[in-house]
């Protein structure tokens, strides 16, 4: 049952899905106004803000006649940055566009995985606070990404409808000013890509409740030796229930079996007489919910950055029973990606068909010291019990360690393939 509760119903809105922030508004509130709260001068104070300060502190109290004379001077403080700071940023974008020229000039591809981590881990290990390495990462995203678009607009294929968590991967990791395309299916990303029909693609690779992706291993043994793997990205998956109508009003609920199942606890307290109708994908349920109206009852588990999107409102958010609930996504591409100095390997096998091959082809790697941080694997398709295996290894292809070690497991392979070495994704989006 849905006890009465006060629940604050607002559209969220789309840049709380890239992970931006207000630079502004972070400052004033997370820096300064504790100084202000606590009686202290703002540095800079003219020397007549201090006298009309003290003259006003009178027997009814200092508070209310220095909290909007301090306040006043900091907004002018954080407007004068902020006019600093969008120079700065015109100042960086011009370097961008020489870069940009260069690139373009010497055939070199304008996303650079190994630079985007470079770049990300120094200016995280600068931040000294209050702002949160997430902010600032966001911050830095929706940077890069306008940079792109400066230096050459980029387009990047992922699994739609709009909405999906594909979708929101590609936005907090691609920014929001790259072209996104909704493939509609996982193997269209692929075929899009091979045709350089889009820049790149953004498949799921594997959610850590659910395991592997079928459609995206299939689509790797398909495409083998005519793309590569680029980058890598973590998301964190939290549905939300999504509708038009108040809370108490839901008796329908649409979404994915596997949505359903992620959040079966939670349904079941609050909403145990609810209708779960199955639903081809979450963002086609919240599209069905926006086009039944308030007046039916419906809502939708997916994303808010589906909410949004739809005009619908979040419900309640974070539903999910596990909320460690995170999905790898690939970005493939047909370049290869640069040593980054903390990189993953992806590589494809057949193990050849006699006893020992498979532990011998795992043994090569243990030999060269290679930590095997995923492996799985797939019907091979040749032949009834035959697979095709998948293992991620720590370190570059280019490394001589793991260099060696694919060297040496050949010899016990039908078929190998490196698909391709990226960095390391450390934090999750």
């Amino acid at each position: 049952m849905i006890e009465p509760i006060t629940c604050a119903m607002s559209k969220r809105v789309s840049k709380n899905a890239v992970g931006g922030a207000s630079v502004g508004a972070s400052v004033g509130a997370s820096v300064v106004a504790p100084k202000v709260l606590g009686g202290g001068r703002a540095k800079g104070a003219t020397k007549s803000a201090v006298k009309s300060a003290t003259k006003g502190a009178t027997n009814k109290g200092t508070a209310s006649t220095r909290a909007p004379l301090a306040l006043g001077d900091l907004r002018q403080r954080i407007d004068e940055m902020d006019k600093r700071l969008v120079g700065l940023l015109n100042e960086r974008s011009s370097l961008v566009v020489e870069v940009g020229k260069l690139k373009r000039a010497n055939n070199i591809p304008i996303y650079a995985p190994h630079r985007e981590a470079e770049v990300l881990k120094r200016v995280l290990a600068s931040n000294a606070g209050p702002l949160a390495d997430r902010a600032i990462e966001g911050v830095y995203r929706e940077l890069m990404s306008g940079s792109f678009a400066l230096e050459k607009p980029l387009s990047v294929g992922y699994l739609g409808p709009p909405g999906s968590f594909s979708h929101l991967a590609a936005v907090r990791h691609f920014g929001s000013s790259v072209e996104l395309a909704d493939m509609g299916a996982i193997d269209g990303v692929f075929t899009e890509v091979v045709r350089g029909h889009v820049d790149y693609g953004l498949v799921p690779i594997e959610n850590s409740i659910i395991g592997g992706i079928t459609e995206t291993l299939d689509g790797l043994v398909a495409h083998a030796g005519k793309l590569r793997v680029y980058a890598e990205v973590q998301l964190g998956v939290h549905h939300a229930l999504i509708g038009a109508c108040a809370p108490a009003k839901v008796t329908r609920v649409l979404s994915k079996p596997e949505v359903f199942a992620q959040c079966r606890t939670w349904l079941a307290t609050q909403y145990p007489r609810a209708e779960l109708v199955p639903s081809a994908s979450s963002s086609k349920a919240v599209q069905d919910v926006a086009a039944a109206g308030a007046r039916s009852g419906w809502g939708a588990i997916g994303s808010t950055l589906a909410a949004d999107l739809y005009g619908l409102n979040v419900l309640f958010d974070a539903i999910e029973d596990n909320p460690g609930n995170i999905t790898r996504f690939f970005v493939i591409g047909r370049q290869e990606a640069q040593a980054s100095g903390d990189d993953k390997t992806s590589v494809l096998f057949a193990a050849l068909n006699k006893p020992g091959a498979l532990a011998r082809v795992l043994g090569d790697f243990e030999r060269c010291g290679v930590n095997l941080t995923h492996i799985d694997k797939r019907p091979s398709r040749r032949e009834n019990w035959s697979y095709t295996f998948f293992i991620d290894a720590h370190g570059h292809h280019s490394q001589k360690p793991v260099a060696k070690a694919i060297k040496l497991a050949r010899r016990h392979c039908q078929e190998l393939h490196v698909l391709g070495s990226y960095p390391r994704s450390r934090r999750v989006l």
